[in-house]
């Protein structure tokens, strides 16, 4: 007998939108989940629209997510949804995934995970007080070599960590002229985004990269973020100076306005043996440099150490893998922990490899940290997890 996939809900992600599509290709990529139903847009017209592209029962496409929520619940247990995602802008994350919670779904995120710390707080107190389950797609913790990263430097095979630089530079808000499309618009309105467009888009992504390959905490630094684009409000460029709970110190550099740059994200670690290097443009490549040893470049499916990375593969060596599939890497582990929690074990997230509500909390305030550090003449400052 097959064994019944995994049902899914969207908020936001309709016809046209990028995030949207992207997270729709990656739930379906392995055959585990199948989307059944949707509140896709604000404009019900819209939200049909993209039901009938997605060939979805139309009296499972509803005009709120209010409706949604209310009309699954009645459905029988393998008819309703198991979970919802949510990729709709900032300032909808929380009231979805708080109202989703209490409607007993299950609910994975794109990050950052609500639009301030204090509603990430509150939100972390709703899932611990319920029986659901929480997932934020921090992407690229799903790459295999990002994992094979994390675990050699696990294994002590760096050594001591003593620096970290980690780089994502993209072009895309380079001018005023890119403001006009609506991914730009609602990023740097802090309505809809929050008091961060670049920190709370793309550095936070850098900061979690940084933690989950490390394994450090960052536990200070010293920013300087910058609008650079004449007229914004919100940062579209940042400097962050890091220092992390073992002592070393680290630099994250995050821009929107690099013009030329596309998606360039570089992570390089240096410890007291050796130092590794990674480019999600070149995703399948991990190097390896030793001060008194030949540097070795590791590639995606060849004689990998790390199990983590092997079950995140794929294809055979030489058959590049890249964000898309990093993406159903996390859509893959979240199936998974909700298969076992259908099953009765007591799972966390940790052990399906799924970014949880732990890293929504680091990574908001990470974003409101850095904000206020900024905006401060003193150099370091101590990171602080508790409401401003």
């Amino acid at each position: 007998m097959n064994k019944a996939r995994i049902r899914m809900g969207m908020i936001g992600g309709a016809e046209g939108a990028f995030i949207g599509a992207v997270h729709r290709i990656a739930a379906r990529l392995d055959g585990l989940i199948d989307l059944v139903a949707g509140s896709f847009s604000s404009d019900p017209a819209r939200s049909q629209s993209t039901a009938t592209m997605l060939g979805i029962d139309p009296a499972r496409c509803y005009d709120t997510y209010q409706d949604m929520f209310q009309e699954e619940a009645k459905l029988a247990d393998n008819q309703r949804i198991d979970f919802v995602v949510i990729v709709t802008p900032n300032h909808l994350h929380f009231p979805i995934a708080k109202l989703a919670i209490e409607s007993g779904f299950h609910v994975l995120s794109d990050k950052p995970a609500t639009l301030n710390l204090q509603e990430a707080r509150a939100l972390q107190t709703l899932i611990n007080s319920s029986d659901c389950l929480y997932g934020l797609t921090h992407t690229y913790t799903g790459y295999p070599m990002v994992k094979e990263a994390r675990y050699r430097i696990a294994q002590g095979q760096l050594g001591a960590i003593r620096k970290v630089v980690v780089e994502y530079s993209q072009g895309w808000l380079a001018t005023q002229e890119d403001e006009a499309g609506k991914q730009a618009q609602w990023r740097l309105d802090a309505t809809k985004a929050g008091i961060s467009c670049c920190i709370a888009d793309i550095g936070v992504h850098a900061a979690n990269l940084v933690e989950y390959v490390s394994g450090l905490a960052i536990e200070a630094l010293c920013a300087d973020l910058n609008h650079v684009v004449p007229g914004r409000t919100l940062d579209d460029d940042g400097t962050v100076l890091l220092r992390f709970d073992n002592g070393c110190k680290g630099v994250l550099l995050a821009s929107q306005i690099a013009l030329g740059e596309e998606n360039n994200l570089n992570l390089r670690i240096y410890g007291d043996k050796g130092s590794l290097e990674w480019s999600q443009m070149e995703p399948n490549s991990l190097w390896l440099k030793s001060h008194n040893a030949p540097t070795t470049l590791l590639r995606a499916g060849v004689a990998l150490q790390s199990e983590a990375a092997r079950n995140a593969l794929r294809t055979p060596a030489g058959h590049p893998e890249g964000y898309l599939e990093a993406f159903a890497n996390i859509y893959v582990n979240f199936t998974k922990l909700i298969e076992a929690k259908k099953a009765g074990r007591a799972v966390n997230n940790h052990q399906f490899d799924v970014p949880g509500i732990e890293d929504a909390i680091r990574g908001m305030a990470f974003i409101e940290n850095a904000v206020e550090a900024s905006s401060k003449n003193t150099k370091w400052h101590t990171f602080k997890l508790d409401e401003r």
